[in-house]
């Protein structure tokens, strides 16, 4: 079987590293999960652009072979069960040599596209670049690759590579402004047990601390992260909110039926709909899918007008893939009084329900309604509204397909 680098590299992004990642970054799974769509071939990216400069290809073997010989692979696979890990010491190095002056800009790239931190999307570059490098080095070492053969490697694949960039992501002047693909969505998983965190992530990030702090030291070489202009509709009391998705590019989904529904580029009716037609996305009680808009009056379990055509193109896929099923669930942040969180987010989970039946959703495929208030919140009371932002959602769980 032919050696592909991006199918290789994603192998590596498993659901429990997803969700190891957002715990210990304190973000959501669904937004650390889009992160690394877009981050895994950006990253590809950047190595082939270097790789095709001038004596590029022999520097770009170079840190392939000093990623392979630090053992990263072996620490990155020890470290799934024994809460081991860890990443070259010389990851700064390596960013740098492969990024140069756009460490930064990309690192701002991936923040913006994703809807995650800074330093989030800092810790994450820090950890797949050298990933790639370091997977590019076994392969090289096992076929006797020269940098000249490497090159070829890269560029063969290249379009590949290129393709998987997803819509939505920003990289002009980073990658010669290469076309971008269609997006593509890592769904965030959890379950209605909460999952224990694998702690193997935790000093493997620890590792690239000093990556993040080089990206930010760098953010004035790159492009300057652009505020959010968030609209804040209420979900839990005065202080639980659900903060709506960062504006982007609305398109069409062609459902199966030939249906078409607007739906955000890279949002959650991309999600789904994605998942439904991978025979490798399995259903279940752990596969979820937030909503990007859905929202409530102040106070209240009152969906707002705007809410519908979100609700509307749930019901549109329902119909389109009939042996679907689905569970609505309510989560609230860790602010607030417990009890009145655990009931308003019943009650907006059951609210949303409704609505699917009251626009002509088959109630055979709908599982039921839950709220589990902050049962499953990651991010500390203290934390500033925004950080908090992930833990306030209503999502669907794809319980059959």
């Amino acid at each position: 079987m032919s050696f592909n680098i991006l199918d290789t590299v994603k192998g590596y992004i498993t659901p429990d590293l997803i969700g190891s990642a957002a715990s210990f970054l304190g973000e959501s799974d669904t937004y650390v999960g889009k992160a690394l769509t877009g981050l895994v071939p950006a990253a590809l990216a950047g190595i082939t652009q270097k790789a095709e400069t001038p004596g590029g290809a022999e520097a770009v073997l170079g840190l392939a072979k000093k990623a392979f010989d630090s053992g990263i692979l072996n620490n990155l696979a020890s470290g799934f069960q024994s809460g081991g890990g860890g990443i070259p010491e010389g990851a700064p190095a390596l960013l740098q040599g492969i990024l140069g002056h756009n460490v930064g800009g990309m690192g701002n790239a991936i923040a913006q596209f994703a809807g995650i931190k800074g330093s989030s999307a800092a810790s994450l570059l820090g950890s797949i670049l050298p990933l790639a490098l370091g997977l590019l080095g076994k392969h090289s070492a096992e076929n006797g690759l020269s940098g000249a053969g490497l090159l070829s490697l890269l560029t063969s694949q290249k379009s590949k590579i290129l393709g998987d960039l997803p819509a939505g992501l920003n990289l002009s002047g980073l990658l010669g402004g290469s076309a971008a693909s269609a997006p593509k969505v890592v769904a965030h998983l959890h379950g209605d047990e909460p999952k224990k965190s694998g702690s193997w992530l935790m000093p493997l990030l620890l590792g690239v601390a000093a990556v993040a702090l080089l990206l930010y030291l760098m953010k004035g070489c790159g492009a300057p992260k652009e505020e959010v202009n968030a609209v804040e509709p209420v979900v839990g009391s005065d202080t639980t909110r659900i903060v709506a998705a960062p504006t982007v590019e609305m398109y069409k989904i062609t459902l199966p039926d030939g249906t078409q529904i607007d739906a955000r580029q890279g949002g959650f009716e991309h999600g789904l709909v994605t998942c439904l037609n991978d025979v490798t996305c399995l259903p279940g009680k752990d596969k979820w899918f937030d909503f990007d808009d859905i929202n409530f009056d102040l106070g209240s379990a009152s969906l707002t007008e705007s809410s519908m055509r979100q609700v509307k193109n749930l019901v549109a896929v329902l119909k389109s893939y009939p042996k679907a099923k689905i569970k609505i669930g309510g989560y609230t942040d860790k602010t607030g009084d417990e009890a009145v969180n655990k009931k308003l987010s019943t009650d907006r989970a059951a609210a949303v329900l409704a609505a699917l039946k009251a626009n002509g959703a088959n109630e055979a495929q709908l599982e039921g309604s839950e709220g589990y208030g902050s049962d499953f919140a990651k991010i500390a009371k203290e934390a500033s509204e925004e950080e908090r932002r992930p833990d306030r959602r209503i999502s669907v769980s794809l319980r059959e397909k």
